[in-house]
């Protein structure tokens, strides 16, 4: 069963940076696409980053200039390196891989304060 771990969110002063990890597990298979979501408070889950397994990226436009989002070295494993945060871009963010179908991760928080 696939499961996927995130990890790197907290609490950060406007301006500074975070980078979230994703790791997926349970498949000898590579994810076709790994991507961030995000769902701030009172809001729907919107598209942050979204990477395929050939390196093509896709950014939303309010984060495009400040998040990078990267595949690693071991196989399933994404990062989001977000710099320059907002209050606006406080969220929970959730990792999403795609094969067959999507799977979720459980999401993690960042606070962004002003």
């Amino acid at each position: 069963q696939v499961q996927l771990v995130e990890s790197g969110g907290g609490l950060v002063q406007a301006g500074g940076s975070l980078r979230l990890s994703c790791s997926a597990s349970g498949t000898r298979f590579t994810m076709s696409a790994m991507g961030w979501y995000r769902q701030p408070p009172g809001k729907q889950r919107e598209l942050v980053a979204i990477i395929s397994s050939g390196g093509i990226t896709n950014y939303a436009d309010s984060v495009k200039g400040r998040f990078t989002i990267s595949r690693g070295s071991a196989k399933n494993t994404v990062y989001l390196q977000m710099n320059s945060l907002e209050p606006e871009d406080t969220a929970v963010y959730y990792c999403k891989a795609i094969r067959e179908r999507d799977y979720w991760g459980q999401g993690t928080q960042v606070t962004v304060s002003s």
